[in-house]
């Protein structure tokens, strides 16, 4: 058995007709169909709309409620020439959202400049300080993108300056809203615009194209990296603005990109969702979290290709440093919830520490989610201001933004989404904080709440993976939040090989096999695996189908994501002679040993993993259920070994097996043998055995245990007397047969019971084991 990292959700079947109905009228594939069908677009109309780009998904501007009073006053401002500020966010969201804004004011002949707080000096959001600069600098108007959703006491203070205020945002807006000339946000109360999960970018591009009367093509590019970076659902509209960005973003001439995609090594006309999330977005990213984020900005604005590719250099120096700091907090993070805050006390992780920088923090608390799968929030301390500040990041089941809404009293500033958050409080509330959400999260979470979700889109067989299928999948993409790459199952697969590979060997690649038809898969950072998984065994894996071109040569594979064994695994370390050696193989285990000679030997290195069988009863009561199983030598009776496996659940059982002397290779005496032997006596006796009986083994090519073994025989038989070591003829015998002895038939339990165990084939003790668990192998005494 191998348990899977997460529980998979697999989708439930879908409708074979509509299924059909979809291939037949948009002419695609079984495989493409059927994600669509599972994934509510399950008629023709719905499916077409969401593979193909249609004009209509782009959302008439002025449903968004306050943007007429929005676009007449910048209109008015440009008219007379009034100075204008872009308040942003140092994001790759917040960067993009004030690049949109800049380039369209300049467009239409604004003055217009940004400002981008610090988010160590200033924090998140608007700030009354920066405010009031702009107003002492002669600024009228301010317009904030992708932030200023939760700016309540900022917008007061600039309503009494005399400054107008328009706020576009798409953070969860709060119980009170600022008083804003106008606030720009689909989520507003009341709000009849139809797609509610815009990014700030996309927000921004919305009031561009209320302001260009036309969707601005020649911006979109930025809202495909603001909206990709900021992981907001990639559906309906976002969906359509990222596939037209994407397709800009390959042609695009600005100087900025052009540098990026040279600094980061990447080929400009191959970026796809993946390039923008996992290479470009970070780099935007990093220098907001470590430093004033004006340096990307400039970047994405600049059309020198000498000074980008210099700004390219700086963000590069940057994210590499982010990437240092990062791994050495999440190692103190980490250290300082197993030592203070086990996971088993508590349901929702609150760390903190002077020092961390405040840039990280939710990166760091990602990747505690992803070692602990529990709610997480990340603080960067400031002893001399009191303060703590941080990020949060959530699971499945538990609702960031509504948790801390009932926190707010001790929380002066925070905002989010239901799956991420920002915050800043007082250090002296962060005990409190962590009690509070603890409290909260024990009515909300169950214990299976803590165990990952892997969604499953569909299952598989290995030979309905296609080539033409998986060039379809492409018509899915973008992918991302919530138009996930789709996971398929392919269960109960045969091995046809596996291995680690990489530098370290912490990669897995194999190769699974169904009715003839084979698949390749690699496993990164899977390479572990490798060692809990009996090369015999049925494999089932969840994973993202691929092709894989190399040599000119096309054909499936599969990335693989989780791997599971649904039934007991036998691992075959027969032979091996080193206790020491087995244990560095074998994991943690419960070791069997049927022989107290042997199992003194090493109880000592075993220490209380050995578990001496020496009855049936023993054999009977011992649970190992669901456990690995080391038999480390052979039972003395085939019973024995029954009645420890019979109606039981092991997970795995290592067979061992040892025995110093095998009977198996020793003489084994034939009944030609015993008629010698009674003639020899016949002869010679009586024979002294302990003077003569190496001698007469010797002359005859036997063992010793050969002579001692036929002489117990005639013993048991009465065929003989032995006294003091003299054997002699009891010629007052009757005739009986060999198998009448007991040690005779105990010989041949014994040599029966070596082939079956110790040099039998893996295939055969896998069965003979399977047929002992199942039950279906009786003992003599059981059927007697």
């Amino acid at each position: 058995m191998l348990k899977p990292k997460s529980r998979w959700s697999v989708q439930q079947h879908n409708s074979e007709d509509e299924v059909k109905e979809l291939c037949s009228e948009l002419k695609i594939s079984p495989l493409v169909a059927s994600l669509l069908v599972r994934r509510g677009l399950n008629t023709a109309s719905l499916a077409k709309n969401f593979l193909y780009e249609h004009v209509e998904q782009c959302y008439d501007p002025y449903l968004l409620t306050g943007m007429d009073i929005a676009v007449n006053r910048i209109h008015q401002a440009i008219e007379t020439q009034e100075p204008i500020l872009i308040f942003g966010d140092y994001d790759a969201d917040g960067v993009t959202s004030t690049s949109v804004m800049m380039l369209t004011l300049k467009e239409l002949g604004a003055v217009v400049d940004f400002y981008i707080p610090n988010r160590f000096t200033e924090g998140y959001g608007p700030n009354e300080p920066a405010f009031r600069h702009a107003h002492e600098s002669g600024v009228k108007l301010i317009i904030t993108v992708d932030t200023g959703i939760s700016a309540v006491h900022e917008a007061s203070v600039l309503k009494d300056l005399g400054v107008d205020l328009i706020i576009t945002d798409h953070h969860e807006p709060g119980p009170i809203l600022p008083e804003a000339l106008a606030i720009i946000h689909p989520k507003l109360p009341g709000s009849s615009y139809p797609f509610k999960e815009l990014a700030g970018v996309g927000v921004a591009l919305k009031l561009s194209h209320a302001l260009l009367g036309q969707l601005p093509e020649h911006l979109l590019e930025f809202v495909a990296i603001g909206t990709i970076a900021d992981l907001v659902p990639l559906i309906d509209e976002n969906r359509y603005l990222v596939k037209r960005g994407l397709k800009k973003i390959r042609s695009s001439s600005r100087a900025g990109i052009k540098a990026l995609c040279k600094q980061a090594g990447i080929e400009q006309q191959t970026i796809d969702e993946e390039t923008i999330g996992f290479t470009i977005g970070p780099r935007i990213n990093a220098v907001g979290r470590l430093d004033s984020a004006d340096p990307a900005l400039h970047l994405l604005l600049s059309e020198d290709l000498d000074e980008a590719q210099m700004l390219a250099e700086e963000i590069d120096s940057y994210n590499k440093e982010r990437q240092r700091i990062v791994s050495s907090i999440a190692e103190e993070a980490i250290q300082q919830v197993n030592d203070l805050y086990p996971i088993e006390e508590n349901s929702v992780i609150v760390v903190g520490q002077e020092g961390w920088n405040a840039g990280v923090v939710g990166i760091v608390a990602s990747r505690l989610v992803e070692a602990f799968y529990r709610p997480t929030i990340v603080l960067s301390f400031d002893r001399e201001k009191g303060i703590a500040k941080g990020s949060a990041r959530s699971i499945e089941g538990f609702d960031l933004f509504k948790n801390l809404s009932t926190c707010r009293e001790i929380l002066p500033h925070f905002g989010g989404h239901p799956m991420a958050a920002g915050m800043t409080l007082k250090l002296e509330h962060v005990d409190e904080l962590r009690f509070r959400l603890n409290e909260l999260a024990v009515n909300q979470l169950s214990e299976e709440d803590f165990i990952p979700i892997t969604a499953v889109d569909l299952e598989m067989s290995i030979k309905d993976v296609q080539l033409t299928g998986l060039e379809e999948l492409q018509l899915l993409a973008p992918f991302g939040t919530s138009n996930k790459k789709p996971k398929i199952l392919l269960k109960d697969a045969n091995i046809s090989q596996i291995k680690k590979i990489g530098a370290n060997q912490n990669h897995l690649k194999l190769s699974l096999e169904h009715e003839g038809v084979i698949l390749d898969g690699i496993g990164f950072h899977l390479g572990e695996k490798v060692d809990h998984i009996s090369p015999h065994s049925k494999l089932s894996v969840v994973g993202e189908l691929s092709i894989n071109e190399w040599n000119n040569i096309r054909k499936p594979q599969i990335f693989l994501h989780d791997l599971a064994i649904n039934e007991w695994q036998l691992f075959d370390y027969r032979g091996i002679k080193q206790v020491g050696k087995l244990k560095e193989i074998i994991p943690s285990s419960k070791w069997i040993s049927f022989n107290n000679d042997i199992s003194e030997k090493i109880k000592q290195s075993l220490s209380e993993h050995l578990h001496l069988i020496e009855t049936v009863e023993q054999a009977r009561n011992i649970d190992i259920d669901d456990q690995y199983v080391v038999l480390y030598d052979l039972p003395s009776s085939k019973e024995l070994l029954t009645s420890l496996l019979k109606g039981k659940k092991p997970a795995r059982i290592y067979a061992h097996f040892y025995k110093e002397a095998s009977d198996f290779f020793s003489t084994i005496p034939t009944r030609d043998h015993f008629k010698w032997y009674y003639a020899f006596l016949s002869k010679k006796a009586p024979f002294d055995l302990k003077k003569y009986g190496d001698e007469l083994a010797k002359y005859r090519g036997w063992s010793r245990e050969t002579i001692d073994f036929m002489s117990q025989v005639f013993f048991e038989l009465d065929f003989v007397k032995i006294n003091n070591g003299f054997i002699t003829l009891n010629t007052s015998s009757h005739k009986r047969d060999l198998t009448s002895s007991k040690t005779y038939q105990k010989k041949q339990e014994d040599l029966a019971l070596e082939q079956e165990l110790l040099y039998s084939s893996y295939q055969v003790l896998h069965s003979w084991l399977d047929e002992c668990i199942r039950g279906s192998v009786e003992i003599e005494e059981e059927v007697k």
